[in-house]
């Protein structure tokens, strides 16, 4: 067996109907993982908040790498604004966020929707307007810990919901 290298590696590239909208996401790390995650799984736009730090901080350049510039991305100002032009855009809004309501993220048909915006909440409080969303998807987990970091629920379900779309 062989080890192979990034040059050894040729991906098949591809770009799928998905938005991700980083709802009061402040650590440089998770904004900066959130682009190299999502340009791996051929995301089309993220959404960051104005207070979020920029594409310019040095640690979201370091732990970004090139992505910066190989995925699309805009700042918002006001989150219901954007989560409902998103929606007149035909998008789907999923958070990615425990409620009464979720569904286990393997249980939710990602397939059936056009377009589909992946909703992250910041660590500490959650998505700013749970009522704002179309469904909401669980991650089922099985420590005691009821929560994860954000960029890992977004590698998971960036994962499921591409699995499903590659198909159609």
């Amino acid at each position: 067996m062989k080890q192979l290298t990034h040059y050894d590696i040729q991906n098949t590239q591809k770009s799928f109907p998905i938005t991700i909208v980083c709802d009061a996401i402040r650590t440089p790390e998770n904004i900066g993982m959130c682009f190299r995650i999502s340009e791996s799984f051929g995301v089309k736009k993220i959404f960051l908040h104005e207070n979020s730090p920029t594409v310019e901080n040095r640690i979201v350049k370091k732990t970004a790498r090139n992505t910066l510039n190989q995925i699309d991305y805009e700042y918002y100002t006001n989150f219901e604004e954007t989560i409902n032009k998103l929606k007149e855009e035909g998008n789907t809004i999923v958070g990615i966020e425990i409620t009464d309501e979720s569904v286990n993220i393997q249980d939710f048909d990602f397939s059936s929707k056009e377009k589909i915006v992946l909703l992250l909440g910041s660590e500490r409080n959650g998505i700013e307007n749970i009522n704002l969303v179309d469904a909401t998807v669980a991650i089922p987990m099985f420590g005691r810990n009821s929560s994860m970091n954000v960029i890992h629920s977004l590698a998971i379900a960036l994962y499921e919901t591409t699995n499903q779309l590659k198909s159609i």
